[in-house]
């Protein structure tokens, strides 16, 4: 039975909150060091401008307005930076709930112990016709599966671990292929890996799962959760 990860509510993070409230820190204190400088420029620059050419008031008030986009901007950079980490580690929270649960995400490998394995496939406009080989390390194909017609969305399918000779595949990792038609011609399908969900960590580009074939997933990658 496939279930949905309910959104969760997360405590914004002390970053964000420093960020927020104008807590000082190394990125404050490089703001405000800029702004030092520029003041000391702008003063400078006065005392030692041509008295009989003077700046003038528009001058002046463009380059303060200058100063305070750029300390605009770079606020802005810090709170978007908290925030987004918030986020993500809300993200995190709500992504544990899906460890131990088996998954279906994009890829083309089944393992066996002898008893075969379930794989999937994510057809978006359904098949008149789908066929499925699954090919073992040297690439020979050992079984083929006529599945029928299938409508439009994932479907899940079972291989019973026997080769077309009616010999039991060995244990280990197989790799398969699937081809869909519709009206004769090929139609668009995703092959989907089944896996269980063991853990989930953060990085660079976003939440991971990493799953039991040692594959890690972004969480936007599932296409079913059971």
């Amino acid at each position: 039975m496939a279930i949905s990860v309910q959104s969760t509510t997360s405590t914004p993070s002390q970053a964000l909150l420093d960020s927020v409230n104008g807590k000082a820190d190394a990125k404050t204190a490089s703001v405000n060091a800029t702004q030092d400088r520029f003041m000391t420029l702008l003063i400078t620059q006065m005392k030692n401008q041509d008295p009989l050419n003077p700046m003038d008031n528009a001058q002046v008030t463009s380059q303060m307005a200058q100063l305070s986009t750029v300390t605009g901007i770079d606020k802005l950079n810090n709170t978007v930076e908290s925030l987004i980490g918030s986020v993500q580690n809300g993200q995190s929270y709500q992504a544990t709930g899906m460890i131990g649960h088996d998954v279906l995400v994009p890829g083309n490998t089944i393992s066996s112990t002898g008893t075969g394995g379930y794989f999937g496939a994510d057809l978006p406009i359904g098949a008149d016709k789908l066929t499925v080989s699954i090919k073992d390390a040297a690439g020979s194909t050992i079984r083929t599966l006529a599945l029928g017609a299938q409508t439009a969305g994932v479907a899940t399918f079972n291989w019973d671990g026997f080769a077309d000779d009616g010999s039991v595949a060995k244990a280990g990792s197989y790799k398969f292929d699937v081809a869909a038609t519709v009206a004769g011609q090929s139609a668009a399908t995703t092959s989907l890996n089944y896996a269980q969900v063991m853990s989930v960590s953060n990085s660079t580009s976003g939440v991971k799962l990493n799953l039991s074939n040692l594959a890690s997933v972004s969480t936007t990658d599932v296409r079913e959760i059971f």
